[in-house]
Formats: structure tokens, sequence, C-alpha cells
């Protein structure tokens, strides 16, 4: 099966569009602003993706745009006046930052109950405490899609390859949550197919392409590719598809599988700070 998550996305706007009808009883329209410093094209077209996302379910949406070369006090100036705006419900810094600037910092100046993104190391540390609130959005969308398949995480044999704090560390902790067992491989793991192989569920979030091949996966696997890779005019992910689609019991292809199930949950998690800010 190819996991299509362009219509798990639509599944999920749907469910956040009655949500939003809910709130519009309420006289609340859910509100996000993006910040975006400087002129990079990738982070345009990203933010270009998420307004139009917010077109569709109906929040209302404004992007900051800031000068390459701003201070990081005048950053985090805007930051706090967004925190003070009750007409905005989620904030998302749009990464990554001109030179000079630490994400970092910006970020923590984000009101961890506007934190879009699931990024704020309050949130973060609720996260490992297993009482989830705003959480990295790609990992909140993989499980999503687990869930909307019917795929058992209890018990289940989880492998992640990649320990980053957007992806890897954050999954790996709602994997926990939910009863898994975990594994999380990195670039310093000494034999990744020794790992992989035992995977019901693999998620590849390392940034290299055709990292994992058909004799690396355990026949029958959930496999989640969050790799985004250019090679040549294509745009390909960390797993080669076309060898492993014929041992997994389901695959994400690149593009069109993990990207739009974090675009949706950005929304979802819009929503729920517009109704946790207002109740």
């Amino acid at each position: 099966m190819i996991i299509d998550g362009k219509a798990l996305a639509q599944e999920a706007e749907a469910e956040t569009r009655q949500m939003i009808e809910m709130l519009a009883r309420r006289g609340v329209v859910p509100g996000l602003a993006t910040v975006l410093v400087g002129e990079n094209p990738a982070s345009q077209m990203y933010v270009r993706i998420k307004h139009s996302a917010c077109d569709r379910v109906g929040i209302r949406s404004e992007n900051v745009v800031l000068a390459e070369n701003i201070s990081e006090e005048l950053l985090i100036e805007k930051i706090l006046e967004l925190n003070l705006r009750p007409e905005i419900h989620g904030i998302l810094l749009q990464l990554p930052l001109p030179k000079g600037l630490n994400p970092q910092k910006a970020m923590m100046t984000i009101s961890p109950r506007k934190d879009a993104d699931g990024f704020h190391p309050e949130n973060m540390g609720a996260l490992l405490l297993g009482a989830e609130k705003m959480v990295p959005c790609t990992p909140r969308g993989i499980i999503f899609a687990l869930e909307k398949l019917g795929k058992k995480l209890e018990g289940a044999e989880v492998v992640i390859v990649g320990h980053s704090n957007v992806v890897g560390k954050p999954l790996a902790a709602m994997f926990l949550n939910r009863n898994a067992t975990v594994q999380v491989c990195h670039v310093f793991t000494r034999d990744l197919a020794e790992h992989t192989r035992d995977a019901d569920i693999l998620v590849v979030a390392a940034g290299v392409p055709a990292l994992i091949k058909k004799e690396m996966v355990k026949p029958g696997a959930y496999i989640f590719d969050v790799g985004i890779n250019r090679v040549g005019n294509k745009t390909v992910g960390d797993v080669d598809f076309e060898a492993v689609k014929d041992v997994a019991a389901a695959i994400t292809p690149v593009p069109g599988g993990v990207g739009p199930l974090t675009v949706a949950m950005l929304l979802r998690q819009t929503v729920q700070a517009a109704e946790n800010l207002t109740t």
C-alpha cells in the first residue's frame, strides 16, 4: 500500500474545519502568524503553502516579513508583540534564520500556548512527561496517519533513523507515550541494517538519498520516509522507494507523503491553540 499523505491530510483538514465551525459559534476565528526573516526562496515557498492551507480550512493568517539584516532584539520584539495580540492564536517562526540570529532564543520567545510548531522547551518537556500539548508537526502527522490506518502502536517495534529535535527525538517520545518499543539510530550507529530489520514501523529522517535498501527492511513493515533530497532534477526520499515498496506493507512516497500531513497538523494545532486560549 502506498500511503497517500495528501488524502490523509484532506481527512485531517475536514476534521479541522469542523473544529473551526464550532469555534465560530462562539465568535472565534483561529489566527496564525508566520514570521519570515529574509528572502530565502525555499522558506518563502513553505510559507505560501501554509497560508494556502489556512485559506482552505478558514484560519485567518498573516505573514510578518522581516529584513535579512534585522537585529535579534527587533526580531524578539516582534514575536513578543504577536504574543500579546489576542486574535493571533498560533505563531510559526520559519526556519532557517539568517546568520547571526539564534533560532533557539527566538523560538523560546514564542508563548508556549501559541507555539504552533511545538518546539518550545515547555511543550517538549510536557511531551517527555507524557502530557502532550503542542508537539512538532511532522511527528504528530506520522502518528495521525498510523492511527487512521489502524496500525497498532502498543507493543510495536519502532525504529527511527535520525535523532533531530524536529523529528527523531519528539517522535520517539510520542511512540513511547503509546507504549511502543523504540530504537533511535543516527550517524554513529555502527550497523544500521541490524536495527532497521527489526522494525514493524520504520521512520527515516536522515537526509541521505536512498539510504534504506530493500535488504534493510523487515517484510510487512510500515515505512515513513521524511527525507527530502534533490538528486538531479528529481526530489527523492531517504528510502529506495522502487525496491522497498515490494517488501513493505505500507510506504509513503516522496513527495506526497509526510509533507502534506505536516501542514495539516500545523492547522490542527493552530485551532487547538485557539480553543485553549478562548475557553
